[in-house]
């Protein structure tokens, strides 16, 4: 399976911080936000992945991120001039995916929870095994922000709505999704919402349609934050140091993750830690690379 990071848009709703600069590279913490949904792909066992965004901002992510050679993974890159909506990722990334099953997450997504991986290689496996799209349900107070899942009595999903003025429910559909290899094709078929965007829920609905989409819902214990505000990219930042200085674990600190996901030995670990030796962040991977023993 490969994966996608839709990591594009203007970020308007954090002008003026977003007019020079792409909002997934801003800083959450000690990180910037892209490494979130990027270790989301990574605990779930990718090690292919798209990094779609502006020609203005694909240099800096290039900069950034590289081509994945330290992080035992394979990073490309691919633009989207302008932003036509959620499902056009597939579209830009047809190529890329090879007509093979994906997981798209959005890149100003963060997601933190105990059985965070568990969740992820369940709904990667039940795609790669059985086909059809695995979407996620997380309850919050106010959804008429979000795509809402409707469930029948019988607690069965009968239908996903976009922002809906009076949501059915109150389980909002967060930026991670998980698709077949026919989602290129679906996607293609989507016809432009009265917003002129190529509707995300349109391809879920249409999954749904052929009786090919699961749900899993997030309970308590997983964490999903919202950093499209100055409120929210502060609120996900006093999360990310609150976790990391009373438990002494980083959030997604990607190198860390390839290591234990086996995609690099300690030694690369090490390495970049020493790169890193005069930054807390750096500090940490020695200490990990030091639990290791430090070997290959």
């Amino acid at each position: 399976m490969k994966g996608i990071i839709l990591a594009g848009g203007s970020g308007t709703r954090l002008h003026p911080i977003t007019k020079a600069v792409s909002k997934q590279l801003l800083p959450v913490y000690d990180k910037p936000l892209v490494y979130y949904p990027l270790s989301v792909l990574m605990l779930a066992g990718i090690r292919e992945v798209l990094v779609v965004s502006t020609p203005r901002d694909l240099p800096a992510y290039r900069e950034l991120l590289g081509d994945g050679s330290d992080l035992g993974m394979r990073l490309e890159y691919a633009e989207q001039a302008e932003p036509r909506g959620l499902a056009e990722a597939f579209l830009v990334g047809r190529a890329f995916l090879e007509g093979g099953p994906c997981a798209l997450v959005l890149g100003d997504n963060v997601f933190h929870g105990q059985d965070l991986t568990r969740v992820l290689e369940r709904a990667r496996g039940r795609v790669e095994r059985d086909g059809g799209a695995v979407v996620f349900g997380y309850p919050v107070k106010d959804a008429r922000a979000f795509g809402v899942v409707e469930f029948d009595a019988d607690r069965r999903v009968v239908g996903i709505e976009e922002k809906p003025e009076r949501p059915k429910s109150s389980y909002a559909v967060p930026g991670l999704y998980f698709y077949d290899g026919s989602v290129c094709d679906v996607a293609a078929g989507v016809v432009p919402s009265e917003r002129g965007e190529l509707e995300i829920t349109s391809v879920n609905n249409e999954y749904l349609r052929r009786g090919e989409l699961s749900v899993e819902l997030m309970g308590r214990g997983m964490a999903w934050l919202d950093t499209g505000t100055p409120e929210g990219m502060l609120k996900a930042a006093e999360y990310v140091e609150a976790v990391q200085s009373r438990q002494g674990y980083y959030i997604a600190c990607i190198e860390e993750i390839a290591y234990r996901r086996g995609f690099v030995g300690a030694g690369k670990l090490r390495e970049v830690g020493e790169s890193l030796a005069k930054t807390a962040y750096g500090r940490y991977l020695l200490s990990v690379a030091d639990e290791a023993g430090g070997g290959e």
